[in-house]
């Protein structure tokens, strides 16, 4: 996946991180939770 992303993205384009999960974080509309999944990342309280 980063070898086709970096053949087909502009440089700044290409995830520093990618992450493979079962199921994202979703509001009860089913928009999904970014904010978590940063605070996640970042190790903060969420």
């Amino acid at each position: 996946l980063r070898e086709w992303c970096k053949k087909e993205l502009a440089g700044y384009k290409v995830p520093r991180l990618i992450e493979f999960r079962d199921e994202l974080p979703k509001t009860n509309v089913g928009k999904v939770l970014r904010r978590q999944l940063r605070d996640e990342e970042t190790g903060k309280p969420g």
